[in-house]
Protein backbone atom coordinates (compact mmCIF):
# COMPACT_ATOMS: atom_id res chain seq x y z
CA UNK A 1 0.00 0.00 0.00
CA UNK A 2 1.64 3.36 -0.99
CA UNK A 3 0.65 6.55 0.86
CA UNK A 4 0.61 9.98 -0.59
CA UNK A 5 0.61 13.53 0.98
CA UNK A 6 -1.10 16.08 -0.84
CA UNK A 7 1.35 20.12 -0.89
CA UNK A 8 -2.00 22.12 -1.25
CA UNK A 9 -1.52 26.10 -2.22
CA UNK A 10 1.31 25.06 -4.64
CA UNK A 11 0.08 25.10 -8.57
CA UNK A 12 2.56 23.24 -10.83
CA UNK A 13 5.56 24.97 -10.52
CA UNK A 14 7.11 25.95 -7.25
CA UNK A 15 9.13 29.20 -6.90
CA UNK A 16 12.85 29.20 -5.60
CA UNK A 17 11.29 30.37 -1.78
CA UNK A 18 8.93 27.56 -1.94
CA UNK A 19 11.23 25.20 -2.70
CA UNK A 20 13.85 25.81 -0.09
CA UNK A 21 11.32 26.24 2.27
CA UNK A 22 9.94 22.96 1.80
CA UNK A 23 13.32 21.46 2.01
CA UNK A 24 13.78 22.51 5.16
CA UNK A 25 11.07 21.58 7.27
CA UNK A 26 11.07 18.32 5.65
CA UNK A 27 14.78 18.24 6.85
CA UNK A 28 13.05 19.27 10.49
CA UNK A 29 10.67 16.70 10.59
CA UNK A 30 13.67 14.15 9.35
CA UNK A 31 15.58 15.25 11.98
CA UNK A 32 13.16 16.54 15.14
CA UNK A 33 10.25 14.54 14.49
CA UNK A 34 10.39 11.87 12.74
CA UNK A 35 7.21 9.18 12.71
CA UNK A 36 4.84 12.17 14.35
CA UNK A 37 1.82 11.88 11.77
CA UNK A 38 1.50 14.39 9.18
CA UNK A 39 -1.86 15.81 8.75
CA UNK A 40 -1.26 18.63 6.15
CA UNK A 41 1.41 19.91 3.96
CA UNK A 42 1.06 23.27 2.33
CA UNK A 43 1.61 26.73 0.84
CA UNK A 44 -0.09 29.63 3.12
CA UNK A 45 -0.10 32.64 0.30
CA UNK A 46 -1.37 35.01 2.92
CA UNK A 47 1.00 34.51 5.12
CA UNK A 48 4.15 33.27 2.65
CA UNK A 49 4.58 30.25 5.33
CA UNK A 50 5.11 26.92 3.66
CA UNK A 51 4.60 24.36 6.33
CA UNK A 52 3.84 20.58 7.77
CA UNK A 53 0.82 20.34 9.77
CA UNK A 54 1.23 17.44 12.64
CA UNK A 55 -1.41 15.52 14.15
CA UNK A 56 -0.36 16.54 17.49
CA UNK A 57 -1.10 20.64 17.13
CA UNK A 58 2.21 21.60 16.36
CA UNK A 59 2.94 22.78 12.78
CA UNK A 60 6.82 22.91 11.06
CA UNK A 61 6.80 26.41 8.92
CA UNK A 62 9.37 28.44 6.85
CA UNK A 63 8.83 31.69 5.68
CA UNK A 64 10.24 32.88 1.88
CA UNK A 65 12.94 29.61 2.76
CA UNK A 66 14.16 31.23 5.91
CA UNK A 67 14.59 29.48 9.17
CA UNK A 68 12.38 26.74 10.56
CA UNK A 69 9.87 27.27 13.05
CA UNK A 70 7.92 25.18 15.45
CA UNK A 71 4.00 27.46 15.37
CA UNK A 72 1.96 26.18 18.18
CA UNK A 73 -1.58 27.75 17.60
CA UNK A 74 -4.02 27.98 20.92
CA UNK A 75 -7.13 26.62 19.44
CA UNK A 76 -9.38 28.31 21.98
CA UNK A 77 -7.97 32.06 21.23
CA UNK A 78 -6.48 31.75 18.10
CA UNK A 79 -2.75 32.98 19.50
CA UNK A 80 0.28 31.50 17.84
CA UNK A 81 3.75 30.85 19.39
CA UNK A 82 6.75 30.53 17.79
CA UNK A 83 9.37 28.27 19.13
CA UNK A 84 13.16 27.75 17.51
CA UNK A 85 12.64 23.81 18.46
CA UNK A 86 10.64 21.10 18.51
CA UNK A 87 11.36 20.03 21.53
CA UNK A 88 9.97 23.93 23.57
CA UNK A 89 7.15 23.66 21.00
CA UNK A 90 6.51 20.34 22.24
CA UNK A 91 6.94 21.83 26.02
CA UNK A 92 4.52 24.46 25.76
CA UNK A 93 2.04 21.73 23.97
CA UNK A 94 2.38 19.90 27.15
CA UNK A 95 1.64 23.18 29.15
CA UNK A 96 -1.69 24.00 27.36
CA UNK A 97 -3.04 20.73 27.85
CA UNK A 98 -2.78 21.06 31.58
Amino acid sequence: MTNTIEITGIGNSISYCEAKGLGLIFQAYANQCANEEIMGVGFNPNSGYVYIALENGISICSCMGHQVDFLVTNFYNGEETFYDTYKEALEHESVEED
